[in-house]
């Protein structure tokens, strides 16, 4: 039996704890918006989803970490293991995320990313990743930090995927700073294994995978950042040098982990 069925009541709780937060997140996005007059600008919705970010965490049994300096400034670049990336990126700081654009359809968190100011891409369109990435400015510019994922896909977490540079063209043209962040998730012994029941990837379908999620124990998510690098004005370099860089985070990761 799956352990997405060995723990029905874990599930359901847990269920009714997602919905229950995130929609009263959407409740308060709202208001925020229609009384308040706040909400639609980048550094609300940034700041809006570090909030909730953290209350669905906490709710479906995932404890988060992050280790080095949250930057304040330009770019993040992350590995990329699946949809719970955002959430536990979001909660080390306001930040803006890049998705793609599947998962504005999603039911329920395609209407969480909006209210977070996600921008969706299409990358099988390379006009539509050249407006994406012109709209990074503005929002940078304006004091919020953008987020993306330049693997392109999300993999296992046993390895890192090349980077794909598109993305990275505005940071070397503005030469602005970009962090390198690694993500790691964590499992309790014989609670089964991270590539096959927290990482979304390969022809995974979302629900029964969501339902595998919650039936866990506990989840445990850490961020590692790195320095950031600046002053780059070449979007290849910037790129083997980030790529450099998050390989580096995961080795001292995996170092780390061995030791305990």
């Amino acid at each position: 039996m799956s352990g997405a069925f060995r723990h029905p009541l874990r599930i359901g709780l847990r269920l009714g704890l997602f919905l229950g937060i995130n929609s009263a997140g959407l409740v308060d996005h709202l208001w925020r918006l229609r009384r308040v007059g706040k909400g639609s600008d980048p550094r609300s919705c940034a700041h809006w989803l570090q909030r909730w970010s953290r209350n669905t965490l906490r709710g479906i049994g995932i404890q988060y970490s992050h280790q080095g300096r949250v930057p304040t400034h330009g770019l993040i670049v992350s590995n990329h293991l699946g949809y719970l990336d955002i959430p536990v990126l979001a909660t080390t700081g306001p930040m803006v995320f890049v998705s793609k654009a599947d998962v504005e359809r999603w039911p329920f968190l395609g209407s969480l990313a909006r209210c977070g100011g996600t921008l969706f891409l299409k990358r099988e369109q390379r006009s539509h990743v050249a407006e994406i990435a012109d709209s990074f400015a503005p929002i940078v510019e304006g004091g919020t930090v953008v987020a993306i994922f330049p693997e392109g896909t999300s993999s296992g977490g046993d390895t890192i995927l090349p980077f794909r540079s598109s993305l990275l063209q505005p940071a070397a043209s503005h030469r602005w700073p970009v962090t390198p962040a690694w993500i790691s998730y964590e499992l309790e012994p014989g609670d089964g294994a991270v590539a096959d029941d927290v990482a979304y990837w390969r022809e995974m379908t979302f629900a029964p995978h969501f339902a595998k999620l919650l039936s866990k124990r506990v989840i445990r998510a850490r961020v590692r950042y790195g320095e950031p690098i600046e002053g780059v004005d070449d979007r290849k370099v910037l790129t083997a040098r980030l790529y450099e860089a998050v390989c580096a985070l995961k080795a001292e990761g995996d170092r780390e982990r061995a030791a305990r």
